[in-house]
Order: C-alpha cells, then structure tokens, then sequence
C-alpha cells in the first residue's frame, strides 16, 4: 500500500436530490485514492466498492469521545482485525432516523461474524438530543460525539463530511471497501459486510 493506486470510480453526493435518495445535506462530489484514503474529483455514483482488496486505501484516524460517556474515547484502534461499518448520522437527520434501526438490525445479524459498528454523530449540539436517540431506539452499538466534525475531517483528505447519513464499510485491515453515500437499508449493507467478513486475510 506504499504507491498510489486508484482506488475507485466516482461518487456524488446524494443529497442534492433528496427526492431520490432521502439525504440530508449536500457536500462535494468525490473519489477515492491511493494508498491513504483521500476523496478527489467526483463522477456520479453513490454507492462505491473498492475491489480489489489489494487496491484500497487507509483512512486517517478515527477517534474521539464516546457519545453515552465522553470520559471515554472510541477509537478504530479498539476493533483490530474486525469489520468495521462506521455511520455518520446525526438526531436532527431524518433519514437517520428510520436508518439507523436497519444498522442495528445488520450489526445484530453480523457481530458474531467479526463485524463491529461505530457511529459518529455529527452537529449535534446539545448532547443530551442524541443519547435520547440511541436510547429510545435501542442502538447498542457505540458512537462517537463529534458535533464539531473534527473525526470527519480527520477521516479523509476530501470526505464529503456534509453528506449525512454517509456509511463506509472497513474490511478485517482497516481500508476502505465500499462507501454509501445515501440512506441504507439493511438489504443494502448485510450482504456487503458478510461479503467482507468473509474474505481471507491479506486477500
């Protein structure tokens, strides 16, 4: 992963046509590339995989507090060698809210397959709205509280951070192979992540 590889087609963001694809906020157009994971010059897709493995790409760090106890710090780090779907959403989102019930029934299906969830709540102000949330919803997996969209920023050079809800699956070594730009359906995710899950090391 030491040279540059192209690692994909093209993106846009879904949002822009709410009608379609029930998104929230318009960001860039994007795509992703080299070795690191980096978002560069867009062309229309949003759903994106990156195959094969071999051509994916790393993302920045990932970490910050834990939205249910911000005296705790969630960090990608903390689920080496699983899959690793992170949602960026937030209470305000309103496909969100029916989205994020289909997450929790995939990661229900899939967890005992080496498979975590991590969230990251974005421009969620008030913490108090987003705990109630996961709460009244019965999320158990974790979140990370970055209402500044520092993670976001961190996570990619060109991200579309605005693109809410946004869904990147991680495979067992931490790249990127694949990145849905719209709201998900548990349909549309468990057979990707199983897909992954199952994939042999270093493939």
């Amino acid at each position: 992963m030491n040279s540059l590889v192209a690692l994909g087609r093209t993106l846009v963001a879904a949002c822009a046509a709410t009608v379609v694809f029930a998104g929230c906020s318009t960001g860039s157009d994007a795509v992703a590339q080299g070795g690191t994971f980096e978002f560069v010059a867009p062309g229309g897709q949003t759903d994106i995989f990156y195959d094969p493995p071999a051509d994916r790409g790393t993302p920045g760090p990932v970490s910050g507090p834990d939205l249910m106890d911000t005296d705790k710090t969630l960090s990608l780090d903390d689920f080496a060698g699983k899959v690793v779907v992170i949602n960026v959403w937030g209470q305000w989102c309103g496909p969100c809210r029916t989205e994020i019930t289909q997450l929790q029934q995939v990661y229900d299906a899939t967890r005992d397959q080496g498979v975590a969830f991590l969230g990251i709540d974005v421009r969620d102000n008030n913490i108090d709205a987003p705990r109630d949330f996961i709460t009244d919803r019965g999320v158990t997996f974790p979140s990370i509280y970055d209402p500044s969209m520092r993670t976001m920023i961190a996570f990619g050079g060109r991200y579309p951070a605005t693109v809410i809800p946004s869904t990147v699956v991680l495979d067992r070594e931490h790249r990127v192979a694949a990145v849905f730009l719209r709201e998900l359906l548990a349909q549309d995710l468990q057979p990707v992540v199983e897909r992954l899950a199952a994939e042999k090391p270093d493939a």
